[in-house]
């Protein structure tokens, strides 16, 4: 299997794990929870959210929709007329909760399969990974919003 191939199985199985793990605390969609967390970590603009999320711009504004409508986000007016800035409303926050506490069981499964120093290793190789992977890729257009995160 390649370094690829793992990383993405590694991926779709922790993602598992979490949906699982929510499912038994909320009955809110996976994507969503993700939406929140990426806008209660800096991400301020859909355009920023779609990017961050790797669906496209409607998807993500059918998701700002949904948590909009829900109580959980609030759209204030950006910086110009086009844009809408993305803030966690107090639901939206009381969700983040239950988003961390899986969050932290999760990693608490995971660790019980590496030592502490192999958890050390592993946090710099990924971050070493990621950082180098970035910074490859082309920053895209934002279409005239700021993506600020």
């Amino acid at each position: 299997m390649t370094l690829a191939e793992q990383v993405a199985t590694l991926r779709r199985t922790v993602r598992r794990l979490l949906a699982e793990r929510l499912g038994e605390q909320t009955g809110r969609p996976f994507m969503q929870l993700l939406a929140l967390k990426s806008i209660a970590h800096g991400v301020r603009s859909q355009a920023a959210l779609a990017e961050r999320l790797g669906v496209d711009p409607p998807a993500a504004s059918r998701l700002v929709d949904r948590l909009e409508e829900d109580g959980l986000v609030h759209r204030r007016a950006g910086e110009d007329r086009r844009c809408v800035r993305l803030e966690l409303g107090e639901k939206g926050h009381a969700e983040m909760e239950l988003v961390h506490a899986a969050l932290q069981w999760v990693d608490g499964e995971l660790r019980k399969h590496l030592e502490p120093a192999e958890v050390t290793e592993l946090q710099r190789l990924l971050t070493k990974l990621q950082d180098g992977v970035s910074q490859e890729e082309d920053s895209s257009a934002s279409g005239g919003c700021a993506t600020d995160e």
